[in-house]
């Protein structure tokens, strides 16, 4: 393990965006049962997309995406509030 300073540009909470030494952008920090969740929600919707049930799957991807939309709106929030550009 190496341990590093890194710049912290939103509180710590889940989904802290923060720019690692050597990095022009920041990133998102993800938590581990976050990440989890995504995944399982991803998985679901595969599964349901498989099985043919596109109204479910439809809903399962809705929350999905407002949920990651959130997490982006919040990164480009912070990058705006330090004057940095978005790298996208």
């Amino acid at each position: 393990m190496e341990r590093v300073e890194a710049e912290l540009f939103t509180d710590g909470d889940n989904d802290a965006v923060v720019r690692l030494p050597g990095r022009r952008f920041p990133g998102v920090l993800v938590q581990g049962d976050t990440l989890s969740i995504l995944q399982a929600d991803v998985a679901e919707l595969v599964e349901l997309c498989a099985a043919g049930d596109l109204e479910e799957a439809r809903q399962v991807a809705s929350l999905l995406q407002a949920d990651l939309g959130a997490k982006l709106q919040r990164y480009t929030d912070a990058l705006e509030a330090h004057g940095i550009s978005r790298p996208f």
